[in-house]
């Protein structure tokens, strides 16, 4: 478990940093009668969650093989 621990880490913070910049950015300024579709920003979110999980396992192999 410890070798995918930047693997996980990078996918929770992709996930849920891009799940609250959606809402500080947009839902905020979005008015209550308009439609967004939940299923595109959950896709979004888990693309980006992938995105920062590969970044993790780069991060967690350089500085594994630094030392």
């Amino acid at each position: 478990m410890k070798n995918k621990a930047g693997f996980i880490g990078g996918f929770v913070f992709g996930f849920t940093g891009f799940l609250l910049m959606f809402k500080l950015l947009f839902l905020d300024t979005t008015p209550p009668e308009d439609e967004l579709a939940p299923g595109m920003v959950v896709l979004a979110a888990i693309l980006n969650g992938v995105l920062f999980a590969f970044i993790g396992q780069f991060i967690q192999k350089y500085l594994t093989t630094e030392s």
